[in-house]
């Protein structure tokens, strides 16, 4: 594994997490620089190893598991036993920054939850990352992303007016909860900076998600009424959503008047310019089912690459809508970067999304592919504990490691 060379070099996680969430916060950490050592059930590992089809070719990995776990050293040790939890112990020592995606209290059972070792670590940042939180009557359920994109209200928001509500079809209820963890992270890293002082961040997934409801919650919360399903429609803006070309679909997102007026003028619309109906943003909000009739079969007089040259000549919002295949494939994307080639330890070469973080002075790196199962336990607990190579190997015959 290559030195860090991030802004959090320095940095030393004991990283407890497991699927998404969690592996999403310490895998941003790890990107920036901080030293991130993954402990897993011995011979299980994360569950996300099994994850399955598909497997990254020519490896036991699943793609999954690849995806949130690079910069990162596996370690693998039964925390359930006392010569396990002896280990997190003293590893615990030497670093900065727990962070933990187990039901509330679970870790307590083991000495290892927040009020333990707060005592025994005052330096510790402990984040906990649950379904629901620390507190409140929901506390010790467990926590899903369907689960919490239902109760959190955005399943409510998706879909077509006259069809089921639907989930968004990437996991955001868990990524957005690893991501808000990694925010108060970096925040309590500050704090302690500043104090000398550790503390707990405590990240429940449906609170994060009520938070990012974002301008459907406020329209909510302004006229208590609960926002209809619309499609790809936008709830504020009109015409903001998917239509149909010559030859398959785009978006069109006219974000303000003097833009509506633009298009309307470039397409032989004028006359929708002097229509009360048309007028405004608020009036076409208020006759979004007429502004789609209307638009439609001028949508459907060019294809989509026509329309694209057409309206990005005129700075009005557009985009074809890709499949992965074509965003993979897309210049701008290419061109940012955003796919990353690791040698794995099986010797392949694996290909990974990469950090979005575009930093001039520290950018992210990528030291170390997502790790096989145990793949550092030797060094971690030979090198950085000094354990000598026959009591490792002694824990590993008992089950521990």
């Amino acid at each position: 594994m290559q030195e860090p060379t991030g802004p959090l070099k320095g940095l030393r996680v004991l990283d407890l997490t497991r699927v998404l969430a969690g592996p999403t916060c310490t895998q941003m950490l790890g990107d920036l620089g901080a030293e991130v050592i993954k402990i897993e059930r011995p011979e299980a590992g994360d569950d996300t190893r099994g994850f399955a089809p598909p497997f990254v070719p020519n490896t036991r990995e699943s793609a999954y598991f690849v995806g949130v776990n690079r910069n990162k050293k596996s370690v693998t040790v039964d925390i359930s036993k006392p010569e396990g939890q002896a280990i997190i112990h003293r590893l615990l020592e030497s670093c900065d920054i727990l962070a933990e995606n187990f039901k509330v209290g679970a870790l307590a059972k083991y000495g290892l939850g927040w009020e333990q070792l707060s005592q025994k670590y005052p330096r510790l940042i402990y984040c906990s990352i649950t379904g629901f939180g620390q507190t409140g009557p929901y506390a010790p359920r467990p926590g899903y992303d369907a689960l919490i994109q239902a109760m959190g209200g955005v399943m409510s928001l998706t879909g077509e007016p006259d069809g089921s509500p639907q989930k968004v079809g990437v996991p955001v209820a868990d990524l957005f909860a690893g991501l808000y963890g990694c925010i108060g992270i970096l925040a309590a890293v500050n704090h302690r900076h500043a104090t000398g002082q550790g503390q707990q961040i405590d990240i429940g997934m449906l609170d994060t998600h009520v938070a990012w409801l974002a301008n459907q919650g406020m329209n909510y919360l302004a006229t208590g009424e609960n926002p209809p399903r619309l499609g790809n429609q936008h709830p504020n803006i009109a015409p903001y959503q998917e239509y149909p070309t010559k030859d398959g679909y785009i978006i069109l997102a006219v974000g303000n008047d003097p833009t509506f007026e633009r298009f309307c003028k470039a397409n032989g619309l004028e006359h929708l310019l002097r229509d009360e109906r048309f007028s405004t943003n608020p009036k076409r909000v208020a006759n979004r089912a007429l502004v789609t009739e209307t638009l439609t079969p001028v949508m459907k007089s060019k294809t989509t690459a026509e329309w694209i040259d057409a309206l990005e000549a005129l700075k009005i919002g557009c985009g074809p809508i890709n499949t992965l295949e074509q965003v993979f494939a897309d210049p701008h994307v290419i061109a940012r970067n955003m796919t990353v080639e690791m040698q794995h330890a099986s010797g392949e070469t694996v290909t990974v999304i990469a950090n979005p973080v575009k930093l001039s002075a520290t950018p992210p790196d990528y030291r170390s592919p997502p790790p096989v199962l145990g793949q550092h336990t030797d060094a971690i607990l030979g090198g950085l504990l000094g354990m000598p190579a026959a009591e490792i190997a002694a824990l590993r015959e008992k089950g521990i490691l």
